[in-house]
């Protein structure tokens, strides 16, 4: 596959075209390098409240329906996100009608009236997608491990923000924030499928257009791991039939050299239905439901966790049980089969995701926001095929560091006791 076709527009804002053979859909994504820890406390959530308020108005589509009814009409699908350091607006449709996707989202992002009404009424909105998380064990679990995973720091945050925050966080803190972090330096804008002549025309015509803006004061503290976390276990007490239970290191950033064996590592561990934790914690103990282990790279800093919904009363037994598996990896390493199958499978994973032009958007619009590189899946395996079982050991034993390992747990109050207890064990 060849890189995609890099484009500067005249006000330095960076643009993508991803061509796909065959398509007749294509997808415009929008990705701005701002997230919840480029925040203040006095703004918490500031990043995903201005996402939800690019929805609601602009002096050419007065309110939300204009937006949603112009878009439903085709049968686009369109929405938007808001992580720790990127937030990022999405429109995917048929390839003819490329031109309002384009004006859609620069329309949203550059012109949105963010009317003191409709503020007032998106705080009640996002309180209860607060509440929807914190309801459900599964998603709230997450924002536990890393408020202790990330001490001291903005990117233990809630990327929602508190809700006191919400209620009286006003229309000119988040638009002095957007005027921060919108700005052409920090933007890249991403074209993927069917392309269409005359794309660069058209986006030259929308966003590069908007005025570059000099002088900024945007705020980025690089994350220093402590050398012992102090406070590493968060509990909460619910009363639920199934334990949620997490557990997670600070591990590689992004397009750092060990992050392909770090990827292979959570793959085997826990990446699919026959990887080690699976196998042993769900099919030879039935101890859970599901059982999952992930790589995240950040911008300086990465996050291998290990996340299970665990049978309340055995909890100690599947805690134990998957302390034996990190301790296998550490002492004994893994297998050339269990290297081969990893590899393997993210390979396959990566050729079914690149037959969608969302997913082909994502990875080189991500890369070229943090990184400066357009990495295509060839290049991407060419560095998998290169990690050995030693690279596996070494990398496992760089991250499964006690002192620095975060756990949290929400289910009934029985269950949340002693957990640290059986989570120690010597590398």
């Amino acid at each position: 596959m060849k890189k995609p076709e890099l484009k500067k527009l005249q006000n330095g804002m960076s643009a993508m075209l991803i061509p796909q053979a065959s398509a007749e859909s294509m997808t415009v994504l929008v990705l701005t390098r701002v997230g919840s820890r480029y925040e203040t406390k006095d703004i918490n959530g500031a990043s995903h409240f201005i996402e939800h308020l690019m929805f609601k108005g602009t002096k050419k589509r007065p309110t939300t329906e204009h937006i949603s009814r112009e878009l439903d009409r085709y049968g686009a699908e369109y929405n938007a996100y808001t992580g720790k350091d990127v937030t990022g607006y999405y429109i995917k449709m048929d390839a003819k009608h490329t031109n309002l996707a384009i004006d859609m989202l620069y329309d949203m992002i550059f012109q949105s009236k963010y009317d003191q009404k409709e503020i007032d009424r998106e705080r009640g909105v996002i309180i209860e997608e607060i509440n929807m998380y914190e309801d459900n064990p599964r998603m709230h679990i997450e924002d536990l491990l890393e408020e202790k995973l990330f001490p001291g720091s903005t990117l233990g945050w809630n990327i929602a923000g508190p809700r006191e925050v919400i209620r009286k966080v006003t229309r000119e803190q988040l638009i002095t924030y957007r005027d921060s972090y919108y700005i052409p330096e920090r933007m890249t804008v991403i074209v993927a499928g069917k392309i269409i002549p005359g794309i660069v025309d058209i986006l030259q015509k929308t966003f590069g257009s908007v005025k570059r803006i000099s002088g900024k004061d945007t705020k980025f503290i690089p994350f220093t791991p402590p050398k012992k976390l102090s406070d590493a276990h968060g509990c909460q007490a619910k009363e639920t039939e199934q334990v949620q239970f997490g557990m997670a290191f600070h591990s590689v950033k992004t397009g750092h050299k060990n992050e392909a064996a770090a990827s292979l590592l959570a793959n085997i561990l826990g990446g699919t239905m026959s990887s080690r934790l699976f196998i042993q914690i769900r099919e030879r103990r039935g101890l859970c439901y599901s059982i999952h282990a992930s790589q995240q790279g950040l911008e300086d800093t990465g996050i291998f966790a290990i996340m299970a919904g665990l049978e309340k009363n055995r909890i100690d037994e599947a805690m134990k049980a998957i302390v034996v598996e990190l301790t296998k990896v550490l002492k004994s390493g893994i297998t050339s089969e269990e290297l081969r199958r990893a590899k393997d499978n993210i390979r396959g994973r990566i050729t079914l995701g690149f037959e969608d032009s969302a997913t082909q958007a994502g990875w080189y619009g991500k890369q070229w926001l943090f990184e400066g590189t357009r990495e295509t899946p060839e290049d991407k395996m060419k560095r998998l095929e290169k990690v050995t079982r030693a690279d596996i050991k070494k990398v496992a034993r760089c991250i499964f560091n006690p002192a620095l390992m975060a756990t949290a747990v929400i289910g009934p109050a029985s269950c949340t006791t002693n957990l640290a207890k059986h989570l120690i064990w010597k590398k």
